[in-house]
């Protein structure tokens, strides 16, 4: 093993992961706000501990002074969407962006694992800003289903425990537990277009129910505070029902504008 420095040599991969995080969960907040719908559910990011960087190079023949370039996924990051089709909308998303480089694209969706894992990974180039200039590194970008996600977490704490060494019959357990992974984002592609609408309903009544309750403080900043109570006593009444709102909403929001204009009546 050679003397390098580990925490510099990482350094690079720790800040790309941090920004790539902060640039998809923006992504993510950008879609929402234009179109009322994100195909990222959530987004995590991990930098490889040095232990695994250097089992990875000695089972991939990796010589120790091409890690950068022979070892591609030091830095990575996983976006986990709700359904398979959000899966190549955001792909198509990270092709077309200016700020990394698709280098290469592995669709383990349509070509599963044998041991049944699924998910669609893409390397890319990223250019990290660094105190000693520019440098670019790759990093792996991995999507996928909330139901893959959970599948190959547990994968992974398996094949951990038993060091990649699977007795049969938990492989054979975890193949049905893919399958049936699988079958369930079917069955949820199959209805799409119900579950987002039900969110959507449930993200507007939210956001209704948030501005009520924020009108009625602004009217209490006009000292409107008859007002503002009886805003409040038919917010309790109605809130649990959800019936009527809108139409409170509305109300208050023609109170509020009397009380700017100073009319007290």
């Amino acid at each position: 093993m050679d003397g390098r420095d580990w925490k510099k040599f990482l350094l690079p991969y720790e800040q790309a992961v941090e920004e790539l995080k902060v640039k998809f969960k923006t992504l993510r907040g950008e879609l929402k706000s234009r179109e009322e719908y994100a195909p990222i559910e959530f987004v995590t990011g991990r930098v490889k501990k040095i232990s695994s960087v250097l089992e990875k190079a000695k089972r991939l023949s990796v010589p120790m002074d091409q890690l950068e370039s022979g070892i591609e996924d030091i830095a990575g990051i996983r976006i986990m969407c709700q359904f398979v089709e959000d899966i190549d909308r955001l792909a198509e998303l990270i092709r077309s962006r200016q700020d990394m480089s698709v280098v290469y694209e592995k669709d383990y969706i349509a070509n599963k694992k044998p041991s049944g894992y699924r998910s669609f990974h893409i390397i890319i180039e990223y250019p990290v800003q660094t105190a000693l200039g520019m440098k670019r590194i790759l990093a792996e970008v991995q999507i996928r289903t909330l139901a893959m996600n959970f599948w190959a977490t547990i994968e992974h704490s398996l094949n951990y425990k038993y060091k990649e060494q699977l007795p049969s019959e938990v492989r054979a357990r975890l193949s049905k537990a893919a399958e049936a992974a699988y079958l369930l984002d079917q069955e949820m592609s199959s209805i799409r277009g119900e579950i987002v609408a039900s969110q959507k309903m449930f993200e507007d009544n939210s956001n209704l129910v948030n501005k009520v309750l924020n009108n009625i403080q602004e009217l209490y900043f006009y000292h409107r505070v008859r007002e503002a109570a009886q805003f409040q006593l038919r917010f309790n009444e109605i809130w649990e029902t959800e019936e009527g709102l809108s139409d409170l909403s509305s109300d208050i929001e023609v109170a509020i504008a009397r009380a700017k204009k100073g009319d007290n009546n």
